[in-house]
């Protein structure tokens, strides 16, 4: 386990049957998109259980530079007070640390700013492209470039441009540049609407709703009668330029990406039982379950509540030995983060497992599809590479190793995951980047790794989804 702050490798060995219950951290992509809005409305909100990782921190310290009043009144609380959409030009270069998010959302609330921006970030950020969010913005009328190398941060914004409102078809789905555009839109005159042929996750527009921003979504379906041959052609999201969020105060809930390792972990080992708390069941986001439902892990989900506009509930989940699928297409953006643990997964499954239509893991915090790979060769496991995934063949024995996260937060609790699994021990070398996104990710891995029991009856459990036949 991580000891201390200063210690940065993080250790796990097999790991006794697993048998608990657990709560998960708030969600990232919210954590992200409340601040923003916020910072944006016109008065002060209260946002609830709020992620104090690296990352999230970073979207409310550049807003802060923005001139936008935030306190955090106790942990996980943060009082933020908007100043509808306006904000004041910021001493120095805005920080993002190692959060993509931040950048290219931020992007299109600072194009029509009125005063000159310029974006940096670490290592990490300063190689992941940005190319994609400049070229919508610039049809929009902004004035952004790149100065780093293929199109790569630091990212400058001219910000005095008027904005007019486009339709924009996402050439890769990503929640990311739907939100940056649908940001700008609220600044642009006209109207702005965003085009995806593959669902991506819609905290932004469900989050848009909550603060009271009038938009329009539509579904166009082919054969929309017949749900055996029914399929999405594409999803249009719509706003109206010169709107201001509502000042509301908003509760975040668990984010399911960060109990995908314990429930990869739970559903890879044959009798266990795990019970995740409270955690957001947003159906853009819960492509996970699905996979290792078809992998053979007989899980159950419950929505208990709709948390201002975001479905919450429980998901129950009972392991067996996996079988191998294949992951690709449309399925492939509500999974992207899970990819890593679900690799991990594959290499505990009987069978090949495929992984294609997954290119964009190649510039995401490192390349993701190359890092996998090389972690679990170093495992003992089988791997074909491809340009957009891998094939791994699993069911061998894993074994220990010291392995690099090249700084990525999910490398590096994928195969933490995997070490629960392997002969001997397993490290993972400069792990701190973990408190990006999951704090407090080492002490739950302690307590699933020692196999911790619910207090008092275990509950009779009934309505798992199971795999089809």
């Amino acid at each position: 386990m991580m000891a201390s702050k200063e210690t940065t490798t993080l250790k796990s060995r097999k790991a006794a049957r697993i048998d608990t219950e657990i709560t998960v951290p708030p969600d990232k992509s919210i954590s992200h998109r409340a601040v923003l809005l916020a910072s944006l409305s016109n008065g002060a909100c209260t946002i609830t259980n709020f992620l104090e990782g690296e990352d999230c921190q970073s979207t409310a310290k550049a807003m802060r530079q923005l001139g936008i009043f935030i306190e955090s009144p106790e942990p996980g609380t943060l009082v933020v007070v908007g100043n509808s959409g306006r904000f004041t030009k910021a001493f120095g270069d805005i920080d993002c640390g190692n959060s993509g998010t931040t950048m290219r959302l931020m992007a299109g609330i600072l194009s029509a700013q009125g005063f000159r921006s310029r974006m940096v970030g670490d290592d990490s950020l300063s190689k992941r492209p940005m190319q994609r969010v400049i070229d919508p913005l610039r049809e929009m009328g902004a004035e952004l470039s790149a100065d780093g190398d293929k199109s790569c941060p630091p990212l400058c914004i001219e910000g005095d441009r008027a904005l007019h409102g486009i339709t924009y078809r996402l050439p890769v789905a990503s929640a990311q540049v739907k939100s940056a555009v649908l940001l700008a839109g609220l600044f642009a005159k006209g109207t702005t609407t965003v085009i995806e042929n593959v669902r991506s996750r819609d905290h932004t527009e469900r989050m848009f709703e909550f603060f009271l921003i009038k938009t329009k979504r539509e579904e166009i379906w082919e054969n929309p009668n017949s749900p055996k041959t029914r399929h999405l052609l594409e999803v249009r999201t719509t706003i109206e330029g010169g709107q201001i969020p509502e000042s509301r105060d908003f509760a975040i809930p668990g984010d399911i990406s960060s109990a995908a390792f314990w429930l990869v972990a739970s559903a890879a080992q044959p009798g266990s039982r795990l019970l995740v708390k409270d955690v957001g069941l947003n159906p853009t986001r819960t492509g996970i379950i699905d996979v290792l439902i078809r992998m053979g892990a007989r899980i159950r989900e419950v929505i208990e509540t709709s948390l201002h506009g975001e479905p919450v509930g429980n998901i129950d989940i009972k392991g067996t030995t996996l079988q191998a699928t294949t992951i690709c297409g449309a399925e492939i953006p509500n999974v992207i983060d899970e990819i890593p643990v679900i690799a991990v997964a594959a290499a505990l499954a009987n069978g090949i497992t495929i992984i294609r239509d997954a290119a964009e893991l190649r510039v995401k915090e490192t390349d993701r599809i190359a890092a996998v790979a090389s972690n679990l060769r170093a495992m003992g496991v089988t791997v074909e590479e491809f340009p957009d995934g891998m094939a791994i063949t699993g069911g061998s024995p894993l074994k220990g190793a010291r392995l690099p996260c090249h700084g990525d937060h999910r490398i590096a609790m994928a195969f933490a995951v995997a070490g629960l699994f392997a002969e001997g021990e397993t490290i993972i070398e400069d792990a701190a980047c973990v408190n990006t996104s999951y704090p407090g990710f080492a002490e739950a891995l302690r307590h699933i790794q020692k196999g911790g029991h619910i207090k008092g009856s275990t509950p009779v459990l009934s309505g798992f989804k199971s795999p089809t036949p």
